[in-house]
């Protein structure tokens, strides 16, 4: 027998200040393979069509619905409505730690704009690539650990799990030190720890990380954040402890 599932929405329009942010509950009789992806589009289709939200591929690789879920992170297509209790209400609310652009959507963009243009996350080297040549082996090993950084979609997740991010805005967030991570791991990068240190040497860098494993936890891709956290907090204690 199908069940009928309640979703408690919360409901608010920045550009309308005046009406007051509240929850707005729909009801849906649940079908196979339900998610909240499939959910979230039949209340806009069928109950209302002002409900905002966002998506594009459906498939947890873009990291577009990220939502906050009974009080976690989660993506919306990966989360299945047969892992809830019909019992109780399911609630949805956006995800904190970015802009808001209306109900449950955020933009998560600017934020990772300017993370990345923070940590420079991109390859340094003076070196001229020239194409017509065999490019520069890597190490397989290292050639799998980098790659397995940079299987991060982007999706906010881990920065609304992050309590140091909530307390600190300007906290770089384990996305951030992920990608530091990844470029320091880099040969093909020229720069040092000490080059990192002064990107992300702080308290709203590595050493602001309160280890409480919320971005772990919470991340889609299971990528290893806390070890390579640990990782880049003791490259650049060395560094800290020289100067």
């Amino acid at each position: 027998m199908a069940r009928e599932l309640t979703f408690k929405i919360l409901r608010y329009d920045p550009s309308q200040p005046e009406i007051q942010a509240q929850f707005q509950e729909y009801k849906l009789t649940e079908k196979p393979g339900m998610t909240l992806f499939i959910a979230l589009n039949q209340i806009r289709e069928e109950l209302d069509p002002t409900l905002a939200f966002d998506f594009v591929c459906r498939a947890g690789i873009c990291g577009s619905c990220g939502m906050v879920v009974n009080g976690k992170p989660q993506l919306a297509c990966k989360a299945l409505t047969k892992n809830f209790n019909a019992d109780f209400p399911i609630t949805l609310a956006p995800m904190p730690g970015f802009e808001l652009i209306k109900d449950l959507s955020v933009d998560t963009g600017v934020w990772m704009e300017a993370m990345t243009k923070r940590v420079e996350s991109w390859v340094h080297t003076e070196s001229e690539t020239d194409i017509s040549k065999q490019e520069r082996p890597v190490d397989p090993d290292l050639a799998n650990e980098i790659f397995e950084l940079d299987r991060c979609i982007e999706c906010g997740l881990c920065v609304s799990s992050c309590m140091t991010k909530l307390m600190r805005p300007d906290f770089v967030g384990a996305v951030g030190l992920n990608r530091v991570a990844r470029f320091y791991m880099d040969p093909h990068d020229d720069r040092d720890a000490s080059d990192f240190y002064e990107l992300v040497g702080d308290d709203n860098g590595v050493f602001g990380c309160m280890s409480l494993m919320g971005c772990e936890d919470h991340c889609p891709k299971e990528i290893p954040l806390q070890s390579k956290i640990a990782y880049v907090r003791r490259e650049l204690v060395k560094v800290g402890l020289k100067r």
